[in-house]
């Protein structure tokens, strides 16, 4: 179980990816450019999975594991960004 400072250094990592991400998705697509915003909004998702799998549940300790669920949501991530390129195509 996650006990002490490293309950709370997850937190708040978390809410800083958070905070990233509503900052994103506010100035994202004014500042950087719909296509860089949505890569960056689902690179803060698969860092706030990566936190969660590995502090929450603790799967740091099992590197097989974590190999399997980064090639799992990485996969996912790269489809979701592939799936709005072709529909930004679209929207054109």
């Amino acid at each position: 179980m996650l006990r002490g400072a490293g309950i709370y250094r997850a937190w708040l990592v978390l809410m800083v990816l958070s905070l990233a991400t509503t900052g994103l998705t506010i100035l994202g697509s004014d500042v950087l450019g719909a296509t860089l915003a949505a890569a960056s909004l689902l690179g803060l998702a698969g860092l706030k999975a990566r936190v969660i799998l590995a502090d929450y549940l603790e799967l740091r300790h099992s590197h097989f594991w974590m190999r399997a669920f980064a090639l799992i949501i990485g996969l996912f991530l790269i489809a979701a960004f592939v799936i709005y390129m072709l529909g930004a195509g679209r929207a054109a």
